[in-house]
C-alpha cells in the first residue's frame, strides 16, 4: 500500500501526473461517449469551468505553471495495450464487448483537444472547444486536476509529521464511516468520487478501504483505471450532458419538449438491463416523469442528484405505480451530495419498498474538513459543463435551482416549455 503522506511530502519526480491514464475518467463519460460517437460525432461543443464556491479563489491558491503542465500531460496521454484490451473485452454490466469497434479504433487514436485558460478575478477561466466526442472526456481530468492541484497548494508547506498525522486522522474517520455504513442490511454502494477526488492516491486508497470494509456491499468504482487495477466493476450510466446538448440543438418549443425522451430513445437502443437508468431532473423530476412515454416506465430505475431525495424517490415511486410497474422491481440510485448520515437515513425510509443503491462522491474522496487550520481542504463545488452546442447555449434546470445554469432568457423559456414551477433552493456543498 501507498505511504500517501511520504509521496506529498517527497516531490521527486518532475511532475507526478495527476491523471495517469486516458481512462482515469468516469466510466459514464465513456458509455456517453460512444452514444454521441455514434449519433452526433460532428456536434461543436464548449465545455466551461464553473466554481460555484466563489470564496475559493482558485487562481490565487494554483500556479498557473503548474495547472498547465498537468493539463498539457494529460493531452500527450492515449490508451495502452492494457487498458484498450481491458475495455475491448471486458463484461461491464453482464455484457461483453460494451464497446463497438469502431468506437474503440476512435478512442485508440485519441488524444484529447487544446484547452484555453486565462485568470479573471481571481478564477481561472478553462474552457474546451470541439466535436463534441472529443471534448467531452475533458470534464472529469479538468476537474481532478484542479481539485488536486488545490489540495496540494495547501499541503505544500506542512512537514513530513504533520502529513503523517493528517493522513491518519482522514483514514480513520473513512473507516468510521465505513463501520458504520456495516449496519444497513443489504446495502448497496458505489464510488463515484473521481471529479472532487483530493487525490487520485487518496481515491485508490478510499476503494481499498471500502473493498475490505464493506465486501460485496460495494460494488465498484465509476473511476475505470481504478476499477481495471482493483478487479471490480466499473459503475456508470449517463449524466446530464445528454439532454442539455440535444436540447440546445432543439429547433423549436416542440423539439425542445421531446429532445430529453430522444435521447434516452437513443439509449434505449442501444442499452439494456441495469444501464437503463434514468437521470430525471435535468429539466425537473415531476414535469419530466408526467411527460414520459409509457416504454420508460419499463426501465430498471431512476438515479436521483438533486433535489431533496427523499421527495424524489416518493415521487418516483408514485410515478411507477401509476405507470402500473411495482416499485419493488425498480431501482432509486442516490447520488447527491452524500454523506453516512443520509445514507442511513435514505436506506432506513425506502429499503424494503424499492430496491435502493448509492453513488457516494466527495465525501468518500475528499472529507478532510477541520482537519487543516483555516479548514481550506474542505470540499467545494466545482462543475465542468457543456455550456454551448453548435454555438446555442446549454439550460439545466435542476431540482435545486441552485444548481440551475444557462443564459436568463433561455432559463425562463426552459421552465415555460417544461412546466417548471415554484422551487425550493437548498445549498449545494459539493
Amino acid at each position: 500500500m501507498v505511504d500517501i503522506a511520504t509521496r506529498v511530502y517527497n516531490h521527486k519526480w518532475k511532475i507526478d501526473p495527476i491523471v495517469r491514464s486516458l481512462i482515469d475518467n468516469d466510466f459514464y463519460k465513456l458509455l456517453m461517449c460512444q452514444s454521441v460517437f455514434r449519433n452526433r460525432p460532428d456536434t461543436n461543443v464548449t465545455f466551461s469551468l464553473i466554481n460555484r464556491s466563489k470564496q475559493i479563489r482558485l487562481a490565487d491558491l494554483i500556479d498557473e505553471g503548474e495547472l498547465r503542465e498537468q493539463l498539457d500531460h494529460v493531452r500527450g496521454l492515449s490508451l495502452s495495450r492494457g487498458e484498450s484490451t481491458w475495455l475491448r473485452g471486458n463484461t461491464f454490466y453482464g455484457k461483453r464487448q460494451m464497446f463497438r469497434s469502431d468506437f474503440m479504433e476512435f478512442l485508440e487514436g485519441l488524444r484529447l483537444p487544446a484547452y484555453h485558460l486565462e485568470k479573471r478575478d481571481g478564477q481561472y477561466e478553462l474552457t474546451f472547444e470541439g466535436r463534441w466526442p472529443e471534448v467531452m472526456l475533458w470534464e472529469i481530468p479538468a476537474l481532478a486536476i484542479l481539485m488536486e492541484l488545490r489540495s496540494r497548494a495547501v499541503l505544500k508547506d506542512m512537514g513530513r509529521f504533520e502529513l503523517q498525522v493528517l493522513y491518519a486522522q482522514a483514514m480513520t474517520r473513512l473507516w468510521e464511516k465505513v463501520q458504520h455504513l456495516r449496519n444497513l442490511p443489504d446495502l448497496r454502494i458505489a464510488d463515484f468520487g473521481t471529479r472532487r477526488r483530493h487525490s487520485f492516491l487518496w481515491q485508490d486508497w478510499c476503494v481499498q478501504a471500502m473493498i475490505e470494509g464493506l465486501g460485496d456491499r460495494f460494488t465498484g468504482t465509476s473511476n475505470c483505471l481504478i476499477a481495471m487495477h482493483r478487479d471490480i466493476e466499473a459503475i456508470g450510466t449517463n449524466a446530464h450532458e445528454l439532454p442539455m446538448v440535444n436540447a440546445a440543438l432543439a429547433e423549436d418549443d416542440t423539439a425542445l419538449r421531446r429532445a430529453p425522451y430522444d435521447v434516452l430513445a437513443d439509449w434505449h437502443d442501444e442499452h439494456e438491463g441495469n444501464l437503463r437508468i434514468i437521470l430525471p431532473d435535468t429539466y425537473g423530476t415531476r414535469g419530466f416523469l408526467e411527460q414520459a412515454p409509457d416504454w420508460l416506465a419499463g426501465w430498471t430505475g431512476i438515479r436521483i442528484d438533486s433535489g431533496d431525495p427523499a421527495t424524489g424517490a416518493e415521487t418516483a415511486i408514485s410515478w411507477w405505480k401509476s405507470r402500473g410497474e411495482d416499485p419493488r422491481n425498480k431501482l432509486i440510485i442516490f447520488s447527491d451530495g452524500l454523506d453516512v448520515d443520509k445514507i442511513a437515513q435514505l436506506h432506513h425510509q425506502f429499503h424494503g419498498r424499492v430496491k435502493v443503491s448509492f453513488g457516494w462522491g466527495t465525501l468518500l474522496t475528499n472529507d478532510f474538513r477541520g482537519l487543516v487550520p483555516g479548514d481550506g481542504l474542505a470540499p467545494f463545488s466545482l462543475v465542468c459543463k457543456a455550456v454551448a452546442a453548435n454555438g446555442q447555449p446549454t439550460v439545466k434546470l435542476s431540482d435545486n435551482p441552485a444548481k440551475a445554469m444557462g443564459p436568463a432568457d433561455e432559463v425562463e423559456r426552459y421552465k415555460r416549455v417544461f412546466g417548471v414551477g415554484q422551487q425550493t433552493a437548498s445549498e449545494v456543498v459539493v
